[in-house]
């Protein structure tokens, strides 16, 4: 009986051990969120070109493709890529990153992609993100296409971490009062004083209504005049709604 009693603490021992690692890893993994702008009339080229081989090539590096988004009509509709991937952590991005860009498959791709003339306007825009600890990291997919909208908040110096408290006192829970659903925050490992989130919406109409109802919300405005006693928080608000893509994994 005592034998089997150390046998079972030993395996409960080996399952802790083995969450702790797991939850530690999670806790390292980097995000990627990334911009592409592209010439004139050439946005159908790149989405053919992720559609048909670059989001493979990602995999085959060990990067994960999470979604790819444009923007739901209005500037950069007509020219603009947008998408999240991640990596295990910051030395596995940059080893994912030369290995894919000198990887022979690749570069035969791209240039067949680019006969007719090159695809990006500009090189890429990327920022690395962290998962917050409130973030729920909801990359599921709804069995109809979504609209999301990427904000990001810039916070006067040092107020930061008040804004985490907020959303990690509620804000999170009163998006989902008004029917949002809550996706992923991140904070920027290189812009200081920053908040990145995405949140989803069943359609347009459902968006409005919910950021009307969340305004008007009692207990938000409370929630809001607490975290506002020594100062404010938010100085800028940055808005991109977006749509995904046919091939995007979340939709």
């Amino acid at each position: 009986m005592m034998r089997a009693n150390h046998l079972c603490f030993g395996l409960a021992a080996l399952l802790l051990s083995i969450a702790l690692v797991s939850s530690a890893d999670a806790q390292q993994r980097v995000y990627e969120l990334r911009t592409y702008t592209t010439n004139e009339g050439k946005l159908e080229n790149l989405h053919a070109r992720f559609r048909d081989h670059t989001m493979e090539l990602f995999e085959k590096q060990g990067m994960q493709n999470h979604v790819y988004w444009v923007p739901n009509g209005g500037e950069g509709a007509d020219n603009t890529l947008v998408y999240i991937i991640s990596h295990e952590n910051r030395d596995a991005a940059a080893q994912s990153w030369k290995g894919f860009l000198e990887d022979p498959e690749w570069k035969k791709v791209a240039a067949e992609s680019e006969k007719d003339g090159k695809i990006l306007a500009k090189r890429p825009d990327s920022v690395f993100m962290e998962p917050t600890d409130f973030s729920p990291q909801n990359f599921e997919s709804a069995e109809q296409p979504r609209l999301f909208e990427l904000r990001t908040y810039t916070t006067a110096e040092g107020r930061l971490p008040a804004l985490l408290q907020r959303f990690r006192d509620g804000e999170l829970k009163l998006f989902e009062k008004q029917g949002m659903t809550n996706v992923a925050y991140f904070t920027p490992v290189e812009m200081p004083n920053t908040l990145i989130y995405v949140v989803a919406h069943k359609d347009g109409a459902a968006m409005k209504k919910a950021w009307d109802g969340f305004r008007n919300d009692q207990e938000w405005q409370e929630l809001w005049e607490q975290s506002t006693k020594d100062g404010k928080i938010v100085i800028k608000v940055d808005r991109q709604v977006l749509r995904p893509v046919d091939y995007s994994p979340m939709k």
